[in-house]
């Protein structure tokens, strides 16, 4: 029997500083649901600007980060570029349906072939 993983530990590479100066990197996400894709599009600040979505998804799937209370979509906004970058990507991993596949080249046979590559916290 598979047991299904939902929720996903990260460090993001720089963190984030809140307004006391304490800097919070370790975290956790969640899969999304439907509801979490869907709902944002009613949102006034998608409505103006489509880019906002990724702001309010990962406010709603980042469960956790360092001893923060709750996560907003001002916590995500003030995140480093770097550190927004790496929950998106984070996000689109543990959320696809497709394994994540490499091709590698076996040093001592030269052969190309395909790997699985495990999804962080897998």
């Amino acid at each position: 029997m598979s047991i299904l993983q939902t929720e996903y530990n990260f460090t993001l590479p720089k963190g984030y500083l809140d307004e006391n100066g304490t800097l919070h990197k370790e975290g956790q996400m969640r899969l999304a649901t439907a509801a979490d894709e869907i709902l944002p599009m009613k949102d006034p600040r998608v409505q103006q600007n489509p880019a906002y979505m990724s702001v309010i998804l990962l406010s709603r799937v980042v469960t956790k980060l360092g001893s923060l209370p709750m996560l907003s979509t001002k916590v995500i906004e003030n995140l480093y570029s770097s550190d927004f970058a790496y929950l998106q990507d984070l996000y689109n991993r543990i959320n696809q349906s497709k394994p994540n596949i490499a091709k590698v080249v076996c040093p001592k046979c030269q052969n190309s072939i395909e790997i699985e590559v495990p999804s962080l916290g897998g």
